[in-house]
């Protein structure tokens, strides 16, 4: 099941956070345990005993590897219970058909496919939960001794379904001690409302372009209908997951939290290594510090390097997706990483910064497409659709969807290229007395758009939701 709208969201939301506010300090974090089950089994009623169990595999490694402080190879095997049990649970729900599908395609034989349903934001608790017990092992983290405080960890419902995939290094201290307060939440609600803003007003509006565009027949697309709705959805997929992540750091910020970045201007980058400093952050750092890193990071010579790179990001593209397409996505990535790290990189340095990010750019929005579409026919028909392959250049299909949504992509331009963000804080600086009265009105012009839009429209995917 995936959330349809964000109706459920703003009935749970004041209600949850009242009650959280009146409790005291010491049943706050069982409150948040609660609300979190809460959240969560509203989406997902049966599979919320998965997530019941990857808290309880975790909490009780955590103990196990506590009280065998001294004993190394028991730590290492309570380490490997803890990784293995975590991984065939999201193996299980995420990627057994897709298993089952390629070994029957392999060898011809007819496996049962079970064709489950996946579990909302697993892949975001799995690798969140299991950060806990790595860390732990490596001694860079105390043990969390209380279940409650390890479940409300996992559990918390801003960033349960779809990240920021927060580390339990990040919140340790919140866990314990927090300040709650009427400049955390002012800030939080800022936050919450521009999230809101992208999510609804830009991320839903052109994701019903891409859409529309999506389900034409492809032979019969022009070239500029194609580059207009894989641009449609570069845009979507931007504001949709940063827009949640914004809501889920304003939901924090109200809740005592401080969650990590997650976007930093992604279209903004100079290179693809670049952009993937920008993009996802969380799962980023998650990579770098558990898989990277382990497996000898840039260390060992070139050979090594590109070795531990593919393997990096053909593990990034799966976890996008049990489907070739997020594999050959990934794999994509991990290719010109490695082209910039041998050569490209030096060469984009000696070129103007403007350029720098029109190649990034546009090697994204190619990727997209590889993302977007699970049936690797499809892919390649669109990207020939984009260079002409269908015979047609411009027609009247464009000509009619780029005027009617020409100021929805000149404002998500100037949002997500930062342009907004420069002239709100040159006028900050210029004009503070005013901006300090305008700054909250545009808040609630905003959220009453936002709302306007959720009251009129039943379009409101969650793009994330399903990995």
């Amino acid at each position: 099941m995936v959330f349809s709208s964000l109706t459920f969201l703003f009935t749970f939301l004041p209600i949850s956070l009242l009650l959280y506010y009146l409790v005291p300090y010491r049943f706050k974090n069982f409150i948040l345990l609660i609300t979190g089950l809460i959240f969560y089994g509203w989406g997902e009623p049966i599979y919320i005993v998965v997530m019941i169990l990857s808290i309880l595999i975790d909490y009780c490694c955590g103990l196990a590897m506590d009280r065998y402080d001294k004993h190394p190879t028991a730590r290492r095997v309570i380490l490997i219970v803890s990784v293995v049990m975590n991984l065939t649970l999201l193996g299980i729900f995420k990627y057994s058909s897709f298993f089952i599908d390629n070994i029957n395609w392999i060898f011809g034989s007819s496996l049962q496919n079970p064709n489950l349903p996946l579990p909302i934001g697993i892949s975001f608790y799995t690798f969140q939960s299991m950060s806990y017990t790595i860390d732990l092992y490596r001694r860079q983290i105390p043990v969390q001794k209380s279940f409650i405080n390890f479940g409300a960890y996992v559990s918390m419902f801003p960033q349960l379904v779809a990240g920021p995939i927060v580390r339990y290094d990040d919140v340790r201290k919140e866990l314990e001690t927090r300040t709650i307060n009427m400049p955390e939440i002012h800030d939080g609600v800022a936050i919450f409302i521009r999230g809101l803003g992208k999510k609804v007003l830009l991320a839903n509006s052109l994701g019903y372009l891409w859409t529309t565009i999506k389900a034409m027949e492809i032979s019969e697309l022009s070239a500029a209908t194609a580059w207009l709705g894989i641009l449609a959805f570069s845009l979507q997929i931007l504001f949709d997951f940063s827009g949640y992540s914004d809501m889920a750091v304003g939901m924090g910020h109200m809740l005592g939290f401080h969650f990590p970045e997650n976007f930093n201007q992604p279209y903004n980058a100079q290179s693809i290594s670049d952009f993937w400093r920008r993009w996802h952050i969380t799962l980023g750092t998650w990579f770098r510090e558990y898989v990277y890193i382990p497996l000898g990071g840039n260390r060992g010579g070139t050979g090594k390097t590109i070795r531990n790179l593919l393997i990096v990001w053909v593990l990034t593209g799966f976890w996008h997706g049990a489907s070739w397409n997020f594999i050959l996505w990934g794999l994509y990535f991990g290719l010109l990483i490695i082209l910039e790290r041998l050569f490209l990189g030096k060469l984009l340095q000696k070129i103007p910064v403007f350029f720098r990010i029109a190649y990034t750019f546009l090697a994204v929005v190619l990727g997209w497409v590889l993302f977007e579409f699970d049936q690797l026919p499809r892919v390649w028909s669109y990207l020939g659709a984009m260079f002409g392959a269908t015979g047609r250049g411009i027609d009247s299909l464009f000509n009619y969807y780029g005027r009617s949504y020409l100021l929805l992509f000149l404002i998500g331009s100037v949002v997500a290229f930062g342009f907004s963000k420069k002239a709100i804080s040159r006028l900050s600086s210029r004009f503070p007395k005013s901006m300090a009265i305008a700054t909250p009105c545009c808040s609630i012009l905003l959220f009453l758009l936002s709302i306007a839009y959720l009251v009129d429209s039943t379009y409101n995917p969650f793009l994330y939701f399903r990995f």
